[in-house]
């Protein structure tokens, strides 16, 4: 798994070089000899005999790595929803890429129970579009985005509509995935597809801060 812009990988079997004829000769002249010819000709050891080199250096190649075509997006005040995320792009063997805010949350900031918090006010006003700090990201070589994200009162971090209305997403197949303590998705996935500029969006799902991977993985299997 790949981690892109807060930070951001497969072996390779080497061919083994086939046996040399020199090798297979080696138990030929006993089997084959004479008891006369036996008595008169010394037996050679195989040390005497010649060895080609059985591990030939691997050729030079110039073709990149293959890229991978499924990346989990994700943005995450408190660490709950990020945990979720790395779960499934290791299911996914995908690229992770973390949305993060140009001014972070603090505690104060997600206090619902503050009508003057950071987190109200943004919530309250669907205008607002925080800033993202994270560097850009090439969707190009990307087939499948995973989109995940906390709800907070009811709906998507408005930090996510900047990101979905800064990207053309084509006919990638977008996965909306939220966390919460009890409430759902709401209408944050069909938020977000309103939002986008384009992508293939399917209906989303909510999960626990502990979900498991068994869990996570028939949800997968569902999808489209």
């Amino acid at each position: 798994m790949s981690i892109l812009a807060c930070s951001t990988p497969a072996a390779q079997e080497w061919p083994t070089a086939a046996p040399s004829a020199a090798v297979e000769q080696l138990d030929e002249p006993a089997a084959e000899a004479t008891a006369a010819e036996s008595t008169n000709v010394p037996e050679q050891s195989a040390e005497e005999v010649p060895v080609a080199p059985t591990d030939a250096p691997a050729e030079p190649t110039d073709e990149p790595a293959p890229h991978k075509t499924v990346l989990i997006v994700v943005f995450s005040a408190t660490g709950t929803t990020k945990s979720v995320a790395e779960k499934i792009a290791a299911i996914e063997d995908a690229d992770l890429y973390e949305i993060l805010a140009a001014e972070p949350y603090s505690e104060a900031d997600l206090n619902w129970h503050d009508s003057n918090s950071r987190t109200t006010k943004e919530q309250n006003d669907n205008s607002a579009r925080p800033a993202i700090a994270s560097e850009p990201i090439d969707l190009t070589s990307y087939e499948r985005i995973y989109v995940g994200y906390p709800i907070w009162w009811g709906e998507e971090p408005r930090i996510l509509d900047t990101f979905v209305e800064s990207y053309d997403f084509g006919a990638i197949t977008m996965i909306p995935f939220c966390t919460s303590a009890s409430s759902g998705l709401g209408r944050s996935g069909k938020n977000l597809a309103d939002h986008a500029n384009g992508g293939n969006w399917l209906e989303g799902k909510r999960f626990s801060g502990g979900v498991s991977e068994s869990d996570l993985v028939d949800w997968m299997n569902g999808l489209n």
